[in-house]
C-alpha cells in the first residue's frame, strides 16, 4: 500500500476531532457493490434531464460560454484545461442521479488519479475519484463530502467500469447572514448508502474550514475539470415536492 496521504497542519473540522484531510483519519471500509457495472437508470417521468448526450444545457463556469467538454455516444468526457461546467438550470432540494466512469488507463495515485467532483449549487462537493485500491486522505476519497466527511464505506468499482451516484440534497437556508437550516445530504454510490441524512457543518473545501455564505435556495449543478479524463452520462434531477 502507498504511503498515507494527508496533512497535520490544517484546522479541525467543526463538530469533529479530525483535522481537514487528516493524515491519521481511518480509511472507509471496502464494500463490493452488487453486479458488475452500474446500469443506466432511466429518468422518472417528473425528472428534469440534465444530460443525455446533449451539452446545450451546460455552460463553462469560467465565462458562461459553451461547455468545452467532449461528447460522444451519449457520454461526456472532461477535456483538461477547459474548466468546470455547470447547468443552465437552477436546481434546489431534490434527487440528483448521475453515472460516471474513471479512466480505464490508470495514471497517478491518490488525488492525482481520476479526480473530478459533483458540486451541488456549485459549492458543495461530493468527490469523484478513482478510489479503487487507491488510498488517499479519508475525507478526499470517492463519495466524500470533500474536506468534511469520508463516506461510510468505499463502494467503488474498478477503473473503466460505470458507477452511479444518487444524491438526496436539502440545501441550506438563510435569514440575512444567519444560517437557519444547514444543508443535509444522503448519498448512494452504486446502490450502497455512503452518507445518510448527514448535516454539513460548513461548506466543503481544500485544506480549510469554509463557513456558510448566504445564497439563494437554488443554484446550478457543477462538474469539475481536475485534469483527468473522467466520463459522465445519464444525469437527471427531480424535486422532492410536498406531502399532501
Amino acid at each position: 500500500m502507498s504511503k498515507r496521504q494527508g496533512y497535520t497542519d490544517t484546522p479541525t473540522i467543526p463538530g469533529q476531532t479530525w483535522k481537514v484531510h487528516d493524515i491519521d483519519r481511518p480509511y472507509a471500509p471496502v464494500v463490493t457493490p452488487g453486479g458488475d457495472a452500474a446500469p443506466i437508470t432511466p429518468p422518472p417521468s417528473d425528472a428534469t434531464v440534465l444530460f443525455d448526450g446533449d451539452l446545450s444545457g451546460w455552460v463553462s463556469n469560467k465565462d458562461g460560454g459553451p461547455a468545452g467538454w467532449r461528447v460522444e455516444d451519449g457520454v461526456m468526457e472532461v477535456v483538461p484545461g477547459t474548466g468546470n461546467i455547470c447547468t443552465r438550470a437552477e436546481l434546489g432540494d431534490g434527487q440528483f442521479h448521475l453515472e460516471f466512469a474513471e479512466p480505464e488507463v490508470v495514471k497517478g495515485e491518490g488525488q492525482g488519479r481520476g479526480n473530478s467532483g459533483v458540486f451541488l449549487m456549485s459549492g458543495y462537493e461530493v468527490q469523484v475519484l478513482d478510489s479503487y485500491e487507491n488510498p488517499t486522505y479519508a475525507d478526499g476519497q470517492a463519495a466524500a463530502l470533500y474536506g468534511l466527511f469520508p463516506p461510510l464505506v468505499n463502494a467503488c468499482r474498478p477503473p473503466g467500469v460505470w458507477q452511479s451516484y444518487d444524491i438526496l440534497w436539502v440545501g441550506p437556508r438563510f435569514d440575512g447572514d444567519t444560517v437557519t437550516r444547514p444543508a443535509t445530504i444522503t448519498v448512494l454510490q452504486n446502490g450502497v448508502a455512503v452518507h445518510h441524512a448527514l448535516t454539513l457543518p460548513s461548506r466543503p473545501g481544500h485544506r480549510g474550514v469554509f463557513p456558510y455564505q448566504p445564497h439563494p435556495p437554488t443554484g446550478p449543478l457543477m462538474l469539475q475539470d481536475h485534469g483527468d479524463l473522467v466520463r459522465f452520462r445519464n444525469i437527471w434531477f427531480r424535486p422532492f415536492g410536498e406531502y399532501s
